[in-house]
């Protein structure tokens, strides 16, 4: 498992949790304008970014299981080798907010502060119909033969994820790290363990997480969020909003799923500011 730890050793801790199909380069402007005084923990999940692509199936050595729970492990077993047993604040993206809600229903004392941008932490509201493009991987064999075959979410994402233009390089370093079959296990199977019902593996999970999450309310929160994003749009914006009524919001009409690459200019020093102005 591939991690960043920026910053100086006694900072305050920042654990910052990607998403899918994304890896800790999503972070690279927070964690550049925060690691002077906050100490950035930034892990890749494995099978993302730099961390190993172990195999999942039955008789692979190393195996693994590409779950909800195998992800929230993970995080827990990294803060625990770093020795980080106080408290943190939590920013997450995408998969990364089901990550990191999941991990902190097993103390939620420790999660003093949230930086919340384009996720989730509870089912798929009424209004919201779930999207063809993530159907395509999540129930068809033939879609997912393909997202793996022809690394189409990474390189999907990095070419519709945001309003502004990406450069070439930046497009790059977001799709081909998953370039190849092997290299592309996680963003399939990411896709397969999204939680719709009860019969999927991560439903508990999900639900333990969303009765959990009025809980912060009294928490210092800052939601950033990107309304052009045909996943976490308004609809799970108004989630957030509902649960954590105090939270300072900044959504923007202009920007897409990766709004810290949309508007990273004036987001991270809003982000900055509102941890200066509630220490833990």
């Amino acid at each position: 498992m591939s991690y960043l730890d920026e910053g100086p050793r006694d900072g305050e801790v920042i654990v910052m949790l990607h998403g899918n199909p994304s890896w800790s380069f999503y972070w690279r402007h927070l964690v550049s304008g925060l690691s002077d005084r906050y100490r950035c923990i930034v892990p890749d999940h494995v099978g993302m970014g730099l961390s190993d692509r172990p195999d999942d199936a039955a008789a692979a050595s190393p195996h693994y299981d590409y779950t909800l729970k195998s992800r929230i492990d993970d995080l827990d077993a990294l803060l625990k080798h770093l020795g980080i047993d106080g408290p943190v604040t939590l920013a997450v993206h995408d998969w990364g907010g089901m990550i990191g809600f999941g991990w902190a229903l097993r103390d939620p004392s420790r999660v003093r502060r949230l930086v919340i941008t384009n996720t989730a932490s509870f089912p798929l509201p009424q209004a919201k119909r779930f999207p063809k493009r993530l159907a395509l991987g999540r129930d068809s064999r033939l879609g997912g033969w393909a997202i793996r075959r022809f690394n189409l979410f990474a390189r999907g994402a990095a070419a519709f994820g945001t309003v502004r233009k990406l450069s070439p390089e930046v497009k790059r370093a977001y799709s081909g790290v998953y370039d190849g079959w092997a290299n592309a296990i996680s963003t399939l199977r990411f896709m397969q363990d999204i939680p719709l019902g009860a019969d999927d593996r991560a439903w508990p999970l999900l639900q333990a997480a969303a009765e959990q999450l009025p809980m912060y309310a009294n928490r210092p929160a800052f939601i950033a969020w990107g309304l052009r994003d045909f996943v976490f749009d308004r609809h799970f914006l108004a989630g957030f909003r509902a649960a954590l009524p105090n939270a300072e919001v900044q959504a923007y009409d202009d920007a897409g799923h990766y709004v810290l690459e949309d508007k990273h200019e004036e987001l991270v020093p809003m982000v900055r500011a509102f941890l200066d102005a509630n220490p833990l």
